[in-house]
């Protein structure tokens, strides 16, 4: 009885979908309203030119665009997973897309252990390859979030360190004489980096869409999440007028940074040495038990 139940909700749950999949409800005027402003205030607010460098099958692209309507739909923003796929250069779509690809994925499984237990004479019940399917596929489903957020957390590690040594090249152009905004795009253009290269994208739009530079960096700060950014842009839009300040503010945040990255470093450095040290007792605790076996197996054997 529970197996047909089970089977029953599979079955009326994958026609539902599927009727939802072909047949889209039409959305409404509130929905329509929003999608035209988030599309307008996300042309106003993208300053930087992503280029990505997955490829992206048109199957994939549909199937994606659909996932990120449904989102939109029902106001679900997950600005965090936006910034991590910004700062890595990837389409909010295609994660979209893998995500559910992979979940379906994992209700293949039902049939597999069906016939395993089939084989083995176990019996033939669909429970037990139910509920690890659905269990896989809940796995599947969050598995790309852990793997872009642990990527992202790198790259934004790194980009931090390039806008360390961008605040150095600005505070130097300021001390030859330059103004602000020669200063900002003078210094992206030195270094070939992934990270310069989103810096200096994001001033040469601004020029374009007539923003500021330092605003400019704070919407860059605010797409890929890198709070350095945002501050640098409130500094700068505090004191653009006076380059001895200026200069000064840019030196004394890029000794911080630096002083920020090097106890990371030693944090990261200590963290290793105390699991080398774990795992160098639990060797000493296990060669132990290997020269005790014996002799203990002896006295409990007399």
């Amino acid at each position: 009885m529970t197996e047909a139940l089970l089977a029953g909700a599979v079955l009326g749950l994958g026609l539902f979908l599927l009727s939802r999949a072909l047949f889209p409800n039409r959305p409404g005027l509130a929905a329509r309203l929003s999608a035209l402003d988030a599309a307008r205030q996300g042309q106003e607010s993208r300053v930087s030119v992503i280029t990505t460098d997955e490829e992206v099958s048109e199957f994939r692209l549909r199937l994606g665009e659909r996932m990120a309507a449904f989102y939109e739909a029902r106001g679900w923003e997950v600005s965090s997973i936006r910034a991590d796929l910004a700062i890595l250069a990837r389409s909010f779509e295609g994660f979209l897309a893998t995500k559910l690809l992979l979940a379906a994925s994992a209700l293949l499984a039902v049939p597999i252990f069906s016939a395993w237990l089939l084989l083995m004479g176990w019996g033939t019940s669909l429970t037990f390859p139910l509920w690890i399917a659905l269990l896989l596929a809940l796995i599947f489903y969050l598995l790309p979030n852990v793997q872009v957020r642990r990527d992202a957390r790198e790259r934004r590690r790194d980009f931090r360190h390039t806008v360390g040594a961008f605040l150095d090249l600005v505070a130097m152009n300021l001390a030859g004489g330059r103004g602000v905004p020669e200063a900002l795009m003078t210094a992206s253009t030195i270094g070939d980096g992934w990270a310069m290269l989103r810096i200096r994208d994001a001033l040469a739009n601004a020029r374009i869409v007539g923003m500021t530079p330092w605003q400019a960096l704070g919407r860059l700060g605010e797409e890929v999440n890198v709070d350095e950014l945002r501050d640098l842009s409130s500094a700068l839009g505090l004191v653009a007028d006076d380059g001895a300040k200026v200069r000064a503010s840019l030196t004394a945040r890029s000794a911080t940074m630096r002083r920020r990255e090097l106890a990371e470093v030693e944090g990261q450095a200590g963290e290793r040495s105390q699991s080398m040290l774990v795992a160098q007792l639990l060797l000493c605790a296990g060669f132990l038990i290997f020269l005790g076996y014996p002799a203990a197996v002896m006295l409990m054997g007399a």
